[in-house]
């Protein structure tokens, strides 16, 4: 199809269109219409227009401005198609992005503070029906041994605690050493070396076993139990399961929650002795105290602080699966979600952990528990 060079004629405040003003002339479009004084134009003549397309009516948009749809429909010469090409292109091109409202430095920081106060409190609310949901499947399950899942919770059982001995047996060994070692150097000072002993076994039987082997679980199970049930998610098969009749809830989230409940207290008494393990080596090879002289004072620590140490862990180990099995149902379809919720939950569980924690180490403080 042969093609008519385009051109423009500015007279006695006329603009006369000639040739064709389409996408394929649209760079000579742009050069030619550079000197085109815009303001004078009053009217429009498009007796010589051959061809007009969307690329150059925008041209003409940007050169006459909000004045073209006037011009348009006041031309002479111009199609019924052509002028209606003219008007949707005027309104399509005037429309304007919002502008942003310039916000100082304090405004959008307290903006950002609100975004993020009101998804942890939409959180919050999510983690509790999911709790209820999920403590709801279990009483139902509680008279129905038929459909208990025995083989998955020793499964899970085995994962998420006995493959997890060795590192919080390890960890706490080394952070009981390093406590030991830390009160010594302090307690030289003073004479009283002797009390090592009193402040590495306070320490791990009331805060620091179940504390760190809380946030080794929140690291270790609930990364896992995310991106367990995000891959079977995004593998739909989850959807499956429903579509069988299966509840995924008491198939997937009871064994899971009830492994961590019960694994948790066993590993948080073995960090405990780990600790106290790690407290005697540094004893016995740098401040010249026997094995049985650590035990002797070791047995000396009322069993109270034991127990209220052990007690917080059935705690930590349901909000830990909760948030884990959550975030692993909330994960969308593509493996960036997975990473993400993965991600997601175990800052929450480590930050829920150690929240929980201080409030009841200060609860306890003020009860003179």
């Amino acid at each position: 199809m042969s093609t008519q060079k385009p051109g423009w004629q500015l007279s006695a405040n006329r603009l006369s269109l000639t040739g064709d003003w389409t996408l394929a002339h649209y760079a000579y479009l742009q050069q030619i219409l550079q000197p085109l004084p815009a303001e004078q134009v009053t009217a429009l003549e498009a007796a010589g227009l051959t061809r007009l397309d969307t690329a150059g009516a925008g041209l003409l948009w940007q050169q006459l401005g909000s004045g073209l749809p006037v011009l348009a429909q006041q031309a002479e010469n111009l199609s019924d198609k052509q002028t209606s090409l003219l008007l949707a292109v005027t309104e399509v091109m005037a429309q304007r992005e919002p502008v942003p409202a310039v916000m100082s430095r304090w405004s959008d920081g307290l903006a950002r503070l609100g975004q993020r106060v009101d998804r942890g409190w939409l959180q919050g609310k999510m983690l509790l029906g999911f709790t209820g949901l999920t403590l709801t499947t279990a009483a139902g399950l509680m008279f129905r041994p038929s459909q208990w899942r025995i083989t998955a919770l020793v499964a899970q059982m085995q994962q998420c605690g006995l493959n997890a001995v060795p590192i919080v047996a390890l960890l706490t060994f080394l952070v009981g050493a390093v406590v030991a070692f830390l009160g010594a150097t302090v307690l030289e000072n003073f004479g009283a070396t002797i009390y090592t002993v009193d402040l590495v076994a306070y320490s791990f039987m009331r805060e620091f076993g179940v504390l760190l082997t809380a946030i080794l679980l929140a690291g270790r199970t609930a990364s896992a139990f995310t991106a367990q049930l995000g891959a079977m998610k995004v593998n739909q098969e989850l959807d499956a399961l429903r579509a069988q009749g299966l509840d995924p809830v008491a198939l997937l989230v009871l064994p899971r929650l009830l492994a961590l409940l019960l694994t948790l207290p066993l590993l948080a008494f073995i960090a405990v002795l780990s600790g106290l393990l790690g407290g005697a080596l540094v004893g016995m090879l740098s401040l010249d105290i026997s094995l049985t002289q650590y035990l002797a004072i070791a047995q000396q620590v009322p069993l109270q602080h034991l127990l209220v140490g052990l007690g917080k862990a059935p705690v930590f180990a349901v909000l830990i699966a909760l948030i884990g099995c959550l975030e692993g149902f909330k994960v969308s379809g593509s493996a960036q979600s997975v990473g993400e919720h993965t991600t997601s939950s175990v800052v929450q569980s480590i930050f829920v952990v150690i929240l929980l924690d201080a409030v009841a180490a200060l609860f306890l403080m003020e009860m003179g528990w």
